[in-house]
């Protein structure tokens, strides 16, 4: 079995940042109202700006693939080609389209020669999966280099316009005068994006290298119901009904085609099973946490900040807030990319001395999934 190193990472960005005070003028008013839990769930996210690949007319930048694509160019030069690469796996919770698949249309955009792909399906952990894929062919020795990515472009869906049907809808407005915080709830919270990362059999001959000494992920859905859901809707018994066996209608009454989170349902699991599994992973690769000089966290948001340290404390794996980096506060919520561009910043600004570990931590909550990796700059 071979080692496999991350020795390079990229990012890409659309646009120029916006700060809270500008976001209802780019993703508008539903009802022509001011969301009336803007301000709650803000305060709670500590989100001080994000990213949006469209202007304020709504008029989109770039797609998700275009984004993909932007962050894996800056990865090559004239030691590292497209054409040596034969791996390409691309993670999103929002691709452009349902078929072809996110992979394909990322590799479309390299314009790159022949290339075995991948697209896991999900959410936030679809980043990580992706590079689960590539450090398991690595290592396997099938592949030499391997490019993996995250993008993702939640912003649009959260336009005004797509609510305004169900808006319209004054039946549901006298039941509940504003969009169900479910579903309001996203629209604070998430930012357009993407990151990449090249990984090889050998470490830089020069600089650092991060070596992957181990990833897992797993999945809870066998014990809990869907959480985020997307082209769906829960019915009154809270079974998830799929977009393709409902009316036409249905989508738009509905506001099928939006992004819902049960939050409920997230505070109450997210938490804890983020502490078993990490629990059960140190046991079986003998890690101490203690030895780590940095965490990486994907969070949604800084309400659960306080909450993972006091979990992993109750389960004696205390990390000190001190060891803990994350940029949601100026980069949002990127979904699958938020591990490439936490890493690519720790990377890429001289953080990182050599013998440094470096645990990242993805959370998924469309039906709780989990994923970590382990890393020692070498």
């Amino acid at each position: 079995m071979k080692d496999v190193y991350i020795n390079r990472i990229s990012n890409f960005f659309p646009n120029e940042p916006v700060f809270n005070d500008e976001m209802e003028n780019y993703l508008g008013m539903i009802g022509n109202s001011p969301s009336k839990s803007k301000a709650i769930v803000l305060r709670n996210n500590g989100i001080k700006r994000r990213f949006y690949s469209f202007d304020k007319n709504g008029k989109s930048t770039h797609t998700s693939a275009q984004m993909a694509s932007l962050a894996i160019e800056k990865l090559f030069d004239e030691q590292v080609k497209k054409e040596d690469i034969d791996f390409l796996a691309c993670g999103s919770s929002t691709p452009d389209s349902i078929l072809p698949s996110h992979a394909s249309l990322v590799h479309g955009e390299l314009k790159m020669q022949p290339v075995e792909i991948l697209a896991p399906g999900g959410s936030c952990c679809t980043g990580i999966q992706s590079m689960l894929f590539a450090y398991l062919y690595i290592k396997m020795g099938m592949k030499k280099n391997a490019i993996t990515c995250g993008s993702e472009k939640p912003s649009q869906l959260m336009l005004a316009r797509n609510f305004q049907p169900e808006s319209d809808n004054h039946v549901r407005l006298e039941q509940n005068p504003i969009i169900a915080f479910e579903k309001d709830f996203l629209r604070w919270m998430l930012s357009d994006g993407a990151g990449a990362a090249l990984l090889q059999d050998k470490p830089n001959s020069e600089g650092l290298s991060l070596k992957i000494d181990w990833i897992e992920s797993k999945s809870y859905a066998g014990h809990l119901d869907t959480c985020m859901y997307f082209g769906s809707k829960k019915n009154e018994k809270g079974e998830l009904i799929g977009w393709a066996v409902m009316e036409p209608q249905e989508w738009l009454n509905d506001s099928v085609f939006s992004m819902k989170q049960d939050t409920k349902l997230l505070a109450e699991n997210i938490v804890p099973l983020g502490g078993i599994f990490l629990k059960e992973l140190c046991e079986k690769y003998n890690s101490d946490v203690s030895t780590i000089k940095y965490f990486c966290p994907h969070l949604s948001s800084g309400y659960f900040k306080q909450r993972i340290y006091d979990e992993l404390k109750k389960n004696d794996m205390e990390i000190p807030l001190d060891k803990w980096f994350t940029n949601l506060e100026y980069v949002g919520n990127m979904g699958c990319a938020s591990i490439f561009i936490m890493l690519e910043e720790l990377f890429n600004n001289n953080k990182i001395q050599k013998g440094d570990k470096i645990l990242c931590m993805v959370p998924e909550s469309a039906r709780f999934s989990y994923a970590y990796m382990l890393l020692t700059a070498v």
